[in-house]
């Protein structure tokens, strides 16, 4: 069976029982493992696939593609499933999986953040050079929200209330829109009067005048209708980039020879970009340093409390003394 071949078979066998998002995230994951096959010498046949393989392919994901290692791991976790799935059908040697040597994220996923001053500078160069343009509405909305990518781009233009000022979020994943959550992830969530004068200007001004397949407004748009969340990621990659948002290089590059800088496909290559699921986490974090109740940033945001203290909550142990001193008055 040819790595494609056992790829079809397995993602058939586990539609039925996930998610959209979940199916999504395997289906990209390995298309690019048989992909990687093809163009680097990979095996022909997976019974050939050995231990030699899989560390190539880790090392092709990091170097090549540029991924951090938090995303490495989670796509290598992946990885080692499908192979656990091709030792239950015979078709590579049995221990395979065991023996994957996995990346080491750093604190479980917790590194890769902004604070809130460098949010700031983003935000205020959006709103002095690329004013009510999609990637200004786009950074706004995960900033004040803390959404997931997927829930973004699920809104449609109906979602938004200007006049109340807030969002409301539906599950429908009959026309491709599913919330992580399913319909447990429904709610309406408050906007600030700032963000709703950038979404008022974005739609008056920018927003494109289409329909997607299933003849729903989206709110955010491309000339062909709603994005596909692998269009609004490299916005935020670009825009979180020092030398986009006016300051000087941290790395020492020259941003007229730095392909981080020159193609807007690469900009994840930057050590300083970050990803939209890094804005969520940077925003949850700033919301929890303003002293909210954890159980209204829960119902907010659509996580659990004890999700957001394991993977959310990337306060230092100084900010969290410093925000007990405030609240208990020891000032």
């Amino acid at each position: 069976m040819t790595p494609e071949e056992a790829v079809e078979r397995y993602l058939k066998e586990k539609k039925p029982r996930c998610s959209d998002s979940t199916y999504y995230n395997y289906s990209s994951l390995l298309s690019r493992f048989f992909d990687w096959c093809e163009e680097e010498d990979g095996p022909d046949s997976v019974g050939d696939l050995d231990g030699f393989h899989l560390s190539d392919f880790k090392m092709y994901r990091r170097e090549e593609d540029g991924i951090n290692e938090v995303t490495l791991y989670n796509q290598m976790t992946v990885m080692r499933v499908f192979i656990r799935w091709l030792e239950s059908r015979g078709l590579v040697e049995s221990g395979l999986s065991d023996n994957m040597l996995m990346p080491q994220p750093d604190d479980d996923a917790r590194t890769e953040k902004i604070d809130s001053e460098t949010a700031g500078q983003i935000l205020q160069y959006l709103q002095k050079y690329e004013y009510a343009t999609k990637r200004h509405a786009l950074f706004t909305l995960l900033w004040d929200t803390g959404f997931r990518i997927g829930t973004v781009r699920a809104l449609d233009l109906g979602d938004y209330h200007p006049d109340e000022q807030y969002v409301e979020l539906n599950h429908r994943p009959e026309t491709d829109t599913p919330l992580k959550n399913g319909t447990d992830a429904e709610r309406e969530v408050n906007l600030h009067g700032w963000v709703c004068e950038v979404l008022d200007d974005y739609v008056g001004m920018h927003r494109d005048d289409v329909t997607d397949e299933a003849g729903r407004e989206p709110l955010l748009t491309t000339a062909h209708g709603r994005p596909v969340a692998s269009t609004l990621r490299p916005l935020i990659s670009t825009v979180t980039r020092p030398c986009h948002y006016g300051e000087d290089c941290p790395h020492d590059r020259n941003p007229e020879s730095c392909e981080a800088a020159q193609r807007r496909e690469y900009a994840q290559r930057c050590p300083s970009s970050v990803p939209p699921h890094a804005i969520r986490r940077s925003s949850i974090t700033a919301w929890l340093n303003r002293g909210h109740r954890k159980e209204l940033i829960s119902d907010r945001m659509d996580v659990s409390t004890d999700t957001l203290d394991k993977h959310y909550d990337a306060r230092s142990e100084t900010e969290k003394r410093e925000l007990r001193q405030e609240a208990f008055g020891m000032e």
